[in-house]
């Protein structure tokens, strides 16, 4: 039987092959690595729940998209109804580096209307000596973005839960604040069946302070 969750967000790993998107996401969801990998052909389905603040799970559907240009017509399709995705590039490679702008400016203009969450991932962060892309270079891009930079280490687990739970936490955020709300027919959020009712962080405080009074009888 499944845990019950509060919410679902769909995740989307974009950027060019060979960059690691499924080391990361076998990581994340399974806690292994592997230095032998098939290229990913299509899309690839994971999931992992986690805990994004007491009495509140948040299970993540996690999709891996192929980087190669001939599978560009499959995964696009996934692009509408993500909520949340990671830009990954190899610190080691530069040209994945320099196709960052390039995913991003693609599936922002397939996901109009609406808008997505990013987290821009330098990835193999355990093969420091052939770096091609510096720290300064990277957070210069993720400024240029509005989004956050994490080097990860999927060999090393270095980073790995904290991308993840890093972007959770925004999309969770901009839910607290009306600014990502579920809709029928879109598949980026979804309510579970014990759902909680959102408030922004300054009137949840409120509210404690409230019932805290309400329930004192000294």
């Amino acid at each position: 039987m499944d845990i019950l969750w509060q919410y679902q967000f769909r995740i989307i790993l974009l950027g060019d092959s060979t960059v690691g998107k499924s080391s990361l996401l076998k990581r994340f969801s399974d806690g292994i690595y592997s230095d032998v990998a098939d290229p990913t052909v299509g899309v690839d389905f994971y999931a992992r729940s986690m805990d994004i603040e007491p009495g509140v799970k948040i299970k993540l559907q996690l999709w891996d998209t192929a980087g190669q240009e001939r599978f560009r017509s499959i995964t696009t399709s996934y692009y509408r109804n993500s909520v949340g995705g990671l830009l990954v590039f190899d610190l080691t490679n530069r040209k994945t580096f320099e196709h960052v702008r390039e995913w991003h400016k693609e599936v922002s203009e397939h996901i109009l209307p609406h808008h997505m969450v990013y987290i821009l991932i330098g990835h193999k962060s355990d093969l420091n000596k052939d770096r091609k892309v510096t720290r300064d270079e990277a957070e210069q891009l993720a400024g240029a973005l509005g989004i956050r930079y994490v080097e990860t280490s999927a060999k090393c687990n270095s980073n790995v839960d904290r991308a993840f739970e890093l972007l959770t936490r925004d999309i969770y955020e901009l839910m607290k604040m009306g600014e990502i709300v579920t809709r029928d027919g879109w598949d980026g959020v979804k309510s579970g069946l014990t759902a909680k009712v959102l408030y922004p962080a300054d009137e949840e405080e409120e509210l404690a302070r409230a019932s805290a009074e309400k329930g004192c009888h000294c």
